[in-house]
């Protein structure tokens, strides 16, 4: 089938496209936006995807699949980046370095994440790195960033237990 899709131009389903979209709307969940004070703007949207989206690249980094799944995930991560960038008006000259400050931006999170979310990280390394990542910077006040803290631990914590076909499919905890 894939032949016949190059040759009518049909683009095959990407299969990390549900677990995708549901990294999306976990990161779009209001709690984040309220409890959690994250900026409900472009950017702070972006931050909440890209953090949501770095503790699903580190649960499935460990996975036989991992660098199938993680390139999959990636391309549509870069093609939804793609079109955001273009629907708020950036051309086409300026889309390629946007998406590539963005894979960055994701990379700097996977690591910073893993870092502090590793067993022997110093008490505060997480909250720290919620600081420079998800909040550019900004301290959001204690309550909210316990609420974002303990929610993306909490995530973390419930996707250990989550197949990789089931994270595929969609299914988030």
């Amino acid at each position: 089938m894939r032949l016949w899709d190059r040759l009518t131009g049909r683009k095959a389903e990407n299969p990390a496209a549900a677990l995708y979209q549901a990294v999306v709307a976990r990161g779009r969940e209001p709690h984040w936006y309220e409890a959690g004070q994250v900026p409900d703007s472009v950017n702070g949207r972006f931050d909440m995807i890209a953090s949501v989206l770095g503790l699903v690249m580190l649960r499935i980094e460990h996975e036989p699949e991992a660098a199938e799944t993680t390139a999959r995930l990636t391309e549509c991560f870069v093609e939804d980046m793609d079109g955001q960038l273009r629907q708020i008006g950036i051309g086409d000259v300026v889309v390629g370095k946007g998406i590539g400050k963005m894979m960055a931006l994701l990379g700097g999170r996977i690591g910073a994440y893993r870092d502090a979310l590793a067993p022997d990280a110093e008490p505060g390394a997480f909250a720290a790195a919620l600081v420079r990542n998800l909040y550019r910077g900004e301290d959001p006040g204690a309550v909210a960033l316990a609420h974002s803290a303990d929610a993306l631990r909490a995530l973390r914590d419930r996707l250990a237990g989550v197949s990789h076909d089931d994270l595929l499919a969609g299914r988030l905890p």
